[in-house]
Protein backbone atom coordinates (compact mmCIF):
# COMPACT_ATOMS: atom_id res chain seq x y z
CA UNK A 1 0.00 0.00 0.00
CA UNK A 2 1.09 3.55 -0.42
CA UNK A 3 1.87 4.13 3.40
CA UNK A 4 2.92 7.81 4.33
CA UNK A 5 6.37 7.91 4.96
CA UNK A 6 8.34 10.44 6.78
CA UNK A 7 8.90 12.78 4.06
CA UNK A 8 9.03 16.39 3.98
CA UNK A 9 9.86 18.31 0.68
CA UNK A 10 11.00 22.02 1.60
CA UNK A 11 10.01 24.74 -1.21
CA UNK A 12 10.11 28.04 -1.80
CA UNK A 13 7.20 30.21 -3.64
CA UNK A 14 8.16 30.53 -7.47
CA UNK A 15 8.03 34.15 -8.39
CA UNK A 16 9.17 34.04 -11.94
CA UNK A 17 7.04 32.58 -14.47
CA UNK A 18 8.96 32.50 -17.71
CA UNK A 19 11.48 29.56 -19.39
CA UNK A 20 14.23 32.01 -18.48
CA UNK A 21 13.76 31.79 -14.58
CA UNK A 22 13.01 27.89 -15.18
CA UNK A 23 16.07 26.94 -16.46
CA UNK A 24 17.98 29.18 -14.34
CA UNK A 25 15.89 27.06 -11.41
CA UNK A 26 16.95 23.68 -13.08
CA UNK A 27 20.89 24.70 -13.26
CA UNK A 28 20.57 25.21 -9.60
CA UNK A 29 19.60 21.95 -9.27
CA UNK A 30 15.74 23.01 -8.60
CA UNK A 31 12.46 21.94 -10.18
CA UNK A 32 9.71 24.00 -10.73
CA UNK A 33 6.47 22.70 -9.31
CA UNK A 34 2.33 23.09 -9.04
CA UNK A 35 0.52 22.15 -6.10
CA UNK A 36 -3.34 21.71 -6.58
CA UNK A 37 -6.42 19.92 -5.10
CA UNK A 38 -8.67 20.26 -2.41
CA UNK A 39 -9.70 23.33 -0.98
CA UNK A 40 -6.51 25.45 -1.56
CA UNK A 41 -5.39 27.64 -4.43
CA UNK A 42 -2.98 26.18 -6.73
CA UNK A 43 1.08 27.19 -5.51
CA UNK A 44 3.67 27.12 -7.65
CA UNK A 45 7.09 26.48 -6.12
CA UNK A 46 10.59 25.48 -6.43
CA UNK A 47 11.76 22.03 -4.92
CA UNK A 48 15.26 20.46 -4.77
CA UNK A 49 15.69 17.91 -7.52
CA UNK A 50 17.99 15.33 -5.37
CA UNK A 51 15.03 15.43 -3.38
CA UNK A 52 11.75 14.72 -5.73
CA UNK A 53 14.41 12.21 -7.33
CA UNK A 54 14.81 10.32 -4.15
CA UNK A 55 11.01 10.21 -3.80
CA UNK A 56 10.36 8.65 -7.79
CA UNK A 57 13.40 6.02 -7.23
CA UNK A 58 12.01 4.96 -4.18
CA UNK A 59 9.63 1.32 -4.38
CA UNK A 60 6.61 3.11 -4.21
CA UNK A 61 7.73 5.84 -6.56
CA UNK A 62 5.34 8.11 -7.60
CA UNK A 63 2.19 7.10 -5.46
CA UNK A 64 4.50 7.64 -2.32
CA UNK A 65 2.61 9.99 -0.03
CA UNK A 66 4.77 12.90 1.19
CA UNK A 67 4.20 16.39 3.16
CA UNK A 68 5.35 19.61 0.91
CA UNK A 69 6.58 22.74 3.21
CA UNK A 70 6.31 25.54 0.82
CA UNK A 71 7.47 28.10 2.72
CA UNK A 72 4.99 30.90 3.76
CA UNK A 73 1.90 28.14 2.83
CA UNK A 74 0.82 25.25 5.28
CA UNK A 75 2.31 22.17 4.93
CA UNK A 76 0.50 19.66 3.12
CA UNK A 77 0.34 15.91 2.24
CA UNK A 78 0.58 15.29 -1.32
CA UNK A 79 1.46 13.24 -3.99
CA UNK A 80 2.76 12.79 -7.69
CA UNK A 81 -0.42 13.99 -9.76
CA UNK A 82 1.72 14.55 -12.96
CA UNK A 83 5.78 14.73 -14.04
CA UNK A 84 8.00 15.90 -16.75
CA UNK A 85 10.96 14.30 -17.76
CA UNK A 86 13.64 15.53 -19.93
CA UNK A 87 13.81 13.42 -23.23
CA UNK A 88 17.82 13.17 -23.63
CA UNK A 89 18.62 14.00 -19.99
CA UNK A 90 16.35 11.28 -18.86
CA UNK A 91 15.87 13.88 -15.47
CA UNK A 92 12.38 15.41 -13.59
CA UNK A 93 12.08 19.18 -15.02
CA UNK A 94 8.43 19.92 -13.86
CA UNK A 95 6.10 17.39 -11.49
CA UNK A 96 2.34 18.31 -10.32
CA UNK A 97 0.98 17.51 -6.84
CA UNK A 98 -2.02 16.76 -5.94
CA UNK A 99 -2.93 17.77 -2.34
CA UNK A 100 -4.73 14.30 -0.30
CA UNK A 101 -8.16 15.16 1.28
CA UNK A 102 -9.24 12.63 3.52
CA UNK A 103 -12.02 10.54 2.12
CA UNK A 104 -11.37 11.81 -1.10
CA UNK A 105 -10.63 8.83 -4.18
CA UNK A 106 -8.02 9.85 -6.21
CA UNK A 107 -6.69 8.16 -9.78
CA UNK A 108 -3.51 5.90 -9.92
CA UNK A 109 -1.51 4.37 -12.45
CA UNK A 110 -0.20 0.80 -10.91
CA UNK A 111 1.81 -1.69 -11.85
CA UNK A 112 0.71 -5.07 -13.01
CA UNK A 113 2.32 -7.99 -11.96
CA UNK A 114 1.91 -11.60 -13.58
CA UNK A 115 3.10 -14.49 -11.07
CA UNK A 116 3.72 -18.25 -11.91
CA UNK A 117 4.87 -20.32 -14.48
CA UNK A 118 1.58 -21.15 -17.50
CA UNK A 119 0.61 -24.92 -17.92
CA UNK A 120 1.00 -23.73 -21.85
CA UNK A 121 5.00 -22.76 -20.88
CA UNK A 122 5.53 -25.61 -18.77
CA UNK A 123 4.08 -28.23 -20.73
CA UNK A 124 3.07 -27.27 -24.04
CA UNK A 125 5.81 -25.32 -25.27
CA UNK A 126 4.49 -22.03 -25.63
CA UNK A 127 5.79 -18.41 -24.48
CA UNK A 128 3.93 -15.86 -21.94
CA UNK A 129 3.40 -12.47 -23.57
CA UNK A 130 2.74 -9.70 -21.44
CA UNK A 131 0.47 -7.52 -23.34
CA UNK A 132 -0.70 -4.68 -20.30
CA UNK A 133 2.30 -3.78 -17.60
CA UNK A 134 0.27 -0.72 -15.53
CA UNK A 135 -3.38 -0.39 -15.46
CA UNK A 136 -5.29 2.83 -14.00
CA UNK A 137 -7.19 2.46 -10.89
CA UNK A 138 -9.19 4.67 -8.45
CA UNK A 139 -9.00 4.50 -4.75
CA UNK A 140 -7.90 6.18 -1.15
CA UNK A 141 -4.38 7.25 -1.61
CA UNK A 142 -3.62 4.89 1.38
CA UNK A 143 -4.76 2.27 -0.62
CA UNK A 144 -3.05 2.21 -3.33
CA UNK A 145 -0.72 -1.24 -3.65
CA UNK A 146 2.62 -1.60 -4.91
CA UNK A 147 1.27 -3.60 -7.73
CA UNK A 148 -1.85 -5.82 -8.65
CA UNK A 149 -0.74 -9.29 -9.07
CA UNK A 150 -2.31 -11.86 -11.37
CA UNK A 151 -1.40 -15.66 -11.40
CA UNK A 152 -1.15 -17.34 -14.42
CA UNK A 153 -0.21 -20.47 -13.60
CA UNK A 154 -3.34 -22.58 -14.94
CA UNK A 155 -3.05 -20.53 -18.82
CA UNK A 156 -2.76 -22.56 -21.74
CA UNK A 157 -1.56 -22.08 -25.15
CA UNK A 158 -3.67 -19.87 -27.14
CA UNK A 159 -5.90 -18.97 -23.92
CA UNK A 160 -6.01 -15.27 -22.62
CA UNK A 161 -6.50 -13.42 -19.72
CA UNK A 162 -8.41 -9.95 -19.15
CA UNK A 163 -8.77 -6.82 -17.49
CA UNK A 164 -12.32 -8.50 -15.64
CA UNK A 165 -9.29 -11.60 -14.72
CA UNK A 166 -7.11 -9.26 -12.19
CA UNK A 167 -8.23 -10.03 -8.58
CA UNK A 168 -8.82 -6.29 -6.84
CA UNK A 169 -8.69 -5.80 -3.16
CA UNK A 170 -11.85 -3.94 -1.41
CA UNK A 171 -11.99 -0.47 -2.06
CA UNK A 172 -10.37 -0.17 -5.47
CA UNK A 173 -11.71 0.16 -8.26
CA UNK A 174 -9.52 -0.41 -12.03
CA UNK A 175 -10.47 2.26 -14.63
CA UNK A 176 -9.33 0.12 -17.90
CA UNK A 177 -11.77 -1.43 -20.60
CA UNK A 178 -12.61 -4.82 -18.86
CA UNK A 179 -12.14 -6.66 -22.09
CA UNK A 180 -8.38 -5.42 -22.98
CA UNK A 181 -6.17 -8.53 -23.07
CA UNK A 182 -3.32 -8.13 -20.36
CA UNK A 183 -1.42 -11.58 -20.92
CA UNK A 184 -1.61 -14.82 -23.08
CA UNK A 185 0.44 -18.05 -24.25
CA UNK A 186 1.02 -17.94 -27.45
CA UNK A 187 3.23 -21.15 -29.81
CA UNK A 188 6.41 -21.09 -30.58
CA UNK A 189 6.89 -21.15 -34.08
CA UNK A 190 10.04 -22.18 -35.76
CA UNK A 191 11.53 -20.39 -39.31
CA UNK A 192 12.14 -22.72 -41.99
CA UNK A 193 15.38 -22.92 -42.86
CA UNK A 194 16.18 -21.30 -46.26
CA UNK A 195 18.28 -23.63 -49.25
CA UNK A 196 19.61 -20.79 -51.43
CA UNK A 197 18.88 -22.08 -55.51
CA UNK A 198 21.62 -22.32 -57.83
CA UNK A 199 22.08 -19.32 -60.16
CA UNK A 200 21.00 -19.56 -63.60
CA UNK A 201 23.86 -21.14 -65.67
CA UNK A 202 25.46 -22.54 -62.40
CA UNK A 203 26.31 -26.44 -62.49
CA UNK A 204 25.21 -27.83 -59.13
CA UNK A 205 28.31 -28.48 -57.00
CA UNK A 206 29.68 -31.95 -56.76
CA UNK A 207 30.30 -33.42 -53.53
CA UNK A 208 34.02 -33.19 -52.82
CA UNK A 209 35.76 -36.69 -52.68
CA UNK A 210 36.75 -37.68 -49.38
CA UNK A 211 39.32 -40.32 -50.44
CA UNK A 212 39.74 -42.79 -53.28
CA UNK A 213 39.22 -46.65 -53.01
CA UNK A 214 41.74 -49.61 -53.13
CA UNK A 215 41.03 -50.75 -56.75
CA UNK A 216 40.80 -46.58 -57.90
CA UNK A 217 43.94 -46.59 -56.29
CA UNK A 218 45.65 -49.65 -58.31
CA UNK A 219 43.60 -49.17 -61.51
CA UNK A 220 45.28 -45.61 -61.25
CA UNK A 221 49.20 -46.69 -60.77
CA UNK A 222 48.60 -49.39 -63.55
CA UNK A 223 47.77 -46.59 -66.55
CA UNK A 224 51.12 -44.56 -65.20
CA UNK A 225 52.96 -47.56 -65.56
CA UNK A 226 51.61 -47.97 -69.63
CA UNK A 227 52.63 -44.35 -69.88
Amino acid sequence: MAEKKDIVIRAVRREGRGKNDARRARRNGQVPVTMYGGAGEAVSALAELRDLAAILRSDTGRNTIFTLDVEGVEATEVMFADRQIHPVRMRLIHADFKRLVKGEKIEATVPLRLVGEPIGVREQAGMLEQIVREVEIRCEPREIPEALEVDVTNLEVHHVLHVSDIPLPAGIEILEDADTVIATVGVVKEEPVAVAAPLEGEEPSEPEVIGKGKKEDEEGSAEEEKK
